[in-house]
């Protein structure tokens, strides 16, 4: 289709002419039971129906037999097989009366015969069919039903609805070579000689008995069968299935069976008529509706939102020659993963990898605004190859994009994005089944929720208190993951961090609090948010665990913490591991060889108030890897914790640290999901451009300031900054060091870096006041001036604390 498929309001002028000509161009034989159902599919499209269905009167004339439908399963609605000709539905008003019948959700809750459906959220229409009798029904789930330009769609539908005699012969006579007839309350089959072909037997062999056929069939298709020839389990229309038949020799051969139930009147059985095809010669389409039928049974059964989205994307993905698919849930204004296919990283556009912090990325609806509108507009929308479309969804189908809003219980559940990649043709076929399958996933979704509510409730929690994206470094890349349990519905208390430090220097953490509950989860944002301001003030590596232990403790809970804090110079490679109860870190070799670090450990946080908590060095080379993880990882009933470290350690072995996303995913691979997972992993590969950094103390003599400025002068003239620059550095070194002379107390050190040609100048002195900078000066006034002056001559500057101080910074850009 050369043009954009879309559904807005020049589209909604013209649909009933495009619905029209589609009618028209039905290529099915005029008395082919598959023509309904193609007919019924037109409805879907044109008429934003989610379902439509065919009533005809039975052969006695007692009921009105539903005998075809597409879209969602008619039981959504509380929809029956049949209804009396003389009752108060509004099939039996609309045929009686010859007209239409148009019925909201306010009117559907009135009447009785409506009140099986599980809510009235939804509008239904009946139009009586032109030929024999009969009806078609449809409903709708958008808010104000059927507009004028639907019920005209709907129209053109109606006309051409008629229901071909059923494939069995008449009394007395013989049956089409694969056509079969069963007698519902006997089960004797009366079947075409082609039929008991396709099964493998010959005429003499078979003995009129359904059990017969049944048995050559492969067990795992039994059921679905069974649910076609058990009366109890009939539900008319829709009678379409593909199963399996043994073979004497090779593989099962597949069958497709087509049919319709025949109600029975006084003294006559019910009966199932129909066809048996052999499946590999038909046509394979995507509008099969044993394919929703599948999808249907899969979603009957799925008792989570994952396990619904693993039954979206098996159904669509194989018949729709899908290069990619996810399905997301909408959570406020954030479209939340919950299955990728493929699950590659690489595989999928560079925002959603950025925000890929848990098991599945995230990302900002805000970001896809093509997308927000199809959302606000609740209709599947396509683009062909090369329409134009933000980057965040033209790299998930830059052959061809689909996007299905999934609407359940009045608002939106979630969306389903389909890619290709090489161009694509979209037919009329393929949007039927996408708007059937939308329908039925998005109700889906809803029921999933009200399952399993506690665990989404859980998710939403972690999200909060994770890092939303791990910074960039220089010299490095950090990546994380993190698997909530899947056994029970508590919340538990696994965290990591990475935390960037002044100096080129980072600090990777991570821990674990005792238990899952919510107090766990809500002492584990504490404990993060603690460690993260400890880190900042500058304090080393024991200090921070030392003051994160006397808060837990001060804080008088039941609960501990273990924790692993590892502080990195990324410029020089080396490191300091300070462990309080938790696993040691495990580093990867450029050359393929893994050790457990030997890294002393202190108790765990909250136990002991004087405890001590050592420092180990690591060191680091370019292209190694450090991996922490918390015990869910390497803990099980089979393993203990020593041989989950030594696997952990083979696995990371034979990774490749080159896709450090895809290292940390193969490390998840088979994990036992029995307690929450966190792991971190960061490759070390050195800094390309290393500071030049030099230091000098400044005693509290009169001169002072003059030493600063001469110590500065001589690393300037070394470091070859120009001479125009230096007396802009040499100035703002007076103001900075005269400053902390004169208001602080005890030690100063100033410190000189330069690094992609700006010149770094920072004071440290001991108080941990910040100076403040004046908002208007009087010419009489005596101080003040001085930071107005580094804040004029500095391309920027700042104050950090540090160590129970501060340090005052300025950057000022050198010439090259």
């Amino acid at each position: 289709m050369a043009d954009v498929v879309t559904e807005g309001t020049a589209g909604r002028r013209t649909r009933s002419l495009r619905a029209e000509e589609a009618l028209k161009a039905l290529s099915v034989e005029p008395d082919s039971p598959e023509r309904l159902r193609r007919v019924l599919e037109q409805a879907l499209v044109f008429a934003g129906a989610t379902l439509a269905a065919v009533y005809t009167p039975s052969e006695d004339g007692e009921l009105l037999c539903l005998v075809e439908c597409a879209g969602v399963p008619r039981t959504v609605y509380g929809l029956r097989d049949g209804y009396t000709p003389s009752g108060r539905s509004p099939l039996a008003e609309a045929r009686r009366t010859g007209r239409a019948v148009w019925l909201g959700p306010e009117q559907l809750a009135d009447r009785a015969e409506s009140r099986r459906a599980p809510s009235w959220d939804f509008s239904l229409a009946v139009l009586p069919a032109e030929d024999d009798g009969g009806c078609l029904l449809a409903v709708s789930e958008r808010p104000g039903g059927f507009d004028a330009e639907d019920r005209v769609c709907l129209e053109l539908v109606a006309e051409k609805v008629a229901y071909p005699a059923p494939a069995a012969a008449a009394e007395g006579g013989e049956l089409p070579v694969n056509a079969f007839s069963l007698a519902m309350d006997t089960g004797r089959v009366e079947v075409g000689d082609g039929l008991l072909g396709l099964f493998g037997i010959g005429p003499q062999q078979f003995d009129g008995r359904v059990e017969t056929l049944l048995g050559l069939t492969v067990p795992e298709d039994l059921p679905s069968l069974m649910s076609v020839v058990e009366a109890d389990h009939m539900s008319i229309g829709d009678r379409e299935l593909e199963f399996r038949v043994l073979q004497p020799a090779g593989p099962p051969r597949w069958l497709r069976l087509r049919g319709r139930l025949l109600p029975g009147g006084e003294g006559r059985p019910a009966r199932l008529v129909g066809t048996v095809a052999d499946a590999s010669t038909l046509r394979a389409e995507v509008t099969d509706v044993a394919r929703v039928q599948r999808l249907a049974a899969a979603l009957a059964t799925a008792g989570t939102v994952r396990d619904v989205s693993q039954a979206v994307v098996t159904a669509l993905r194989k018949p729709l020659r899908a290069d990619r698919i996810a399905l997301a849930e909408l959570e406020h204004d954030r479209l939340v993963v919950t299955v990728l296919d493929p699950p590659e990283p690489e595989s999928w556009p560079e925002l959603w990898r950025l925000e890929w912090r848990t098991e599945w990325p995230d990302a900002p609806v805000r970001a896809m605004p093509t997308l927000a509108a199809a959302l606000r507009e609740g209709r599947a929308r396509i683009w062909p190859a090369g329409t134009p479309l933000e980057p965040a969804l033209a790299d998930v189908g830059p052959g061809g994009l689909a996007v299905l809003p999934l609407p359940a219980g009045g608002r939106m559940a979630g969306a389903c994005l389909i890619g290709w990649d090489t161009p694509h043709e979209f037919g009329p076929d393929e949007r039927a089944l996408l708007t059937a399958s939308a329908g039925l996933a998005g109700q889906a979704l809803m029921r999933a929720h009200a399952f399993d509510a506690e665990h989404e409730l859980v998710g939403m929690l972690q999200r909060q208190l994770l890092p939303r994206r791990l910074p960039r470094l220089p010299g490095a890349e950090a990546v994380a993951r993190y698997l909530p349990t899947t056994a029970g519905l508590e919340v538990g208390g696994d965290w990591y961090d990475v935390i960037p430090l002044p100096d080129n220097h980072v600090a990777l953490v991570i821990g674990d609090v005792q238990g899952h509950s919510a107090a766990a989860a809500t002492l584990m944002g504490q404990m993060r948010t603690a460690l993260r301001a400890y880190a900042a003030e500058g304090h080393p590596p024991d200090v921070v665990v030392h003051h994160a232990n006397r808060l837990l403790m001060d804080m008088e809970t039941d609960l501990f913490a273990t924790c692993c804090y590892v502080d990195i110079d990324l410029e020089e490679g080396t490191g300091w591991c300070v462990r309080a109860g938790h696993l040691p870190p495990v580093l990867r070799r450029p050359d393929g060889g893994t050790e457990i670090a030997e890294a002393e450990g202190g108790p765990p946080l909250g136990v002991m108030r004087q405890a001590d908590f050592p420092m180990s060095p690591l060191g680091l080379t370019p292209g190694s890897i450090v991996a922490l993880t918390t015990d869910g990882l390497v803990e099980s009933a089979e393993d203990d914790i020593d041989t989950g470290m030594e696997r952990l350690a083979r696995e990371l072995a034979r990774s490749d640290p080159a896709h450090l996303g895809l290292v940390a995913d193969a490390l998840l691979v088979g994990a036992r999901r029995n307690d929450d997972i966190a792991l971190l992993l960061l490759r070390y590969d050195g800094m390309a451009v290393r500071p030049l950094r030099e230091s000098w103390t400044v005693w509290r003599v009169p001169e002072a300031v003059g030493h600063a400025r001469r110590f500065t002068r001589r690393t300037l003239r070394a470091w070859g900054v120009p001479q125009r620059d230096a007396d802009t550095v040499l100035l703002v070194v007076s103001e900075l060091v005269t400053n902390a002379l004169v208001h602080t107390d005890g030690r100063v050190r100033l410190d000189l870096t330069l690094v992609n040609h700006r010149v770094r100048v920072a004071v440290a002195d001991a108080s941990p006041r910040t100076p403040v900078k004046p908002t208007s000066l009087s010419w009489e006034a005596t101080g003040g001036r001085g930071i107005l002056l580094v804040e004029a001559m500095s391309a920027a500057w700042g104050t950090v604390p540090v160590s129970g101080g501060k340090q005052v910074w300025s950057e000022i850009a050198a010439s090259d």
